[in-house]
């Protein structure tokens, strides 16, 4: 009897962690990444980006945050050292997101580790930190499922959107281009309610808003952004230790 169940919570973990459940596990994140791969694929195209050149920004930069970005400083002609630099300081990020999931991949070559985290993006590291709380690793096959799921759904969307945005000439009547703030804020709200640390978070998240405004009155606001997420990042860390 006892034999069993360890066969079945074996045959259970083995199911958890295969490639086939990663793609099942981002089934609830689509959504979003649809309504914000459409949202900048519409943006790309009434800023001057022709389906190509929003194609390739798809599969090789591969960050809605950053392409936004993008469109919006090549329609308002900036400089492409300037577009560079600005798309690398906020997809910095991504270190952080990282450096985050690294331990749960320690035992893979470093090769392996590099693809992985190559496609790591806001909503699948989301996804991914959830099922940390559970386990001390995370499955290789699963979270690849869960990346190229993510990947292929967003450069579809982004197809999408060029092609269907040479006849939406003006996406802020449609709301497209609050698209990617509401999907963070979303991810904010499933991240308070998941981690069932509301008091905490919020002080974290109040500190954040209050240093933006404050840093605001001398620094630009990118910057200030920039200063308030490592203060209060800072913070978070030591709240979440504090006891």
């Amino acid at each position: 009897m006892q034999e069993n169940i360890q066969l079945h919570k074996q045959d259970v973990n083995i199911r958890e962690d295969s490639f086939l459940q990663g793609v099942k596990d981002c089934i609830p994140t689509l959504l979003g990444y649809l309504s914000i791969g459409f949202a900048a694929g519409v943006v790309g195209n009434t800023s001057g980006l022709s389906i190509i050149e929003i194609t390739l920004m798809s599969l090789l930069i591969y960050a809605g945050s950053a392409q936004f970005i993008v469109s919006g400083m090549i329609a308002s002609h900036g400089s492409p050292a300037s577009i560079i630099l600005t798309v690398f300081i906020v997809n910095l990020r991504h270190l952080l997101l990282s450096a985050a999931l690294s331990p749960y991949f320690s035992r893979l070559a470093p090769v392996k580790t590099l693809l992985i985290g190559s496609l790591l993006t806001d909503e699948t590291f989301g996804v991914a930190i959830n099922k940390t709380a559970d386990k001390d690793y995370i499955s290789e096959k699963w979270m690849h499922g869960l990346n190229i799921t993510a990947y292929l759904n967003w450069i579809v969307a982004t197809l999408a959107g060029a092609f269907l945005g040479q006849w939406i000439t003006n996406p802020e009547k449609f709301g497209l281009d609050f698209a990617l703030p509401a999907m963070f804020i979303g991810l904010l709200v499933i991240q308070f309610v998941s981690r069932g640390k509301i008091a905490k978070d919020l002080v974290v998240a109040i500190s954040a808003v209050v240093i933006v405004l404050g840093t605001s009155f001398f620094l630009s606001g990118s910057i200030a952004i920039i200063v308030a997420t490592v203060i209060a990042a800072t913070l978070g860390m030591v709240v979440e230790k504090w006891k």
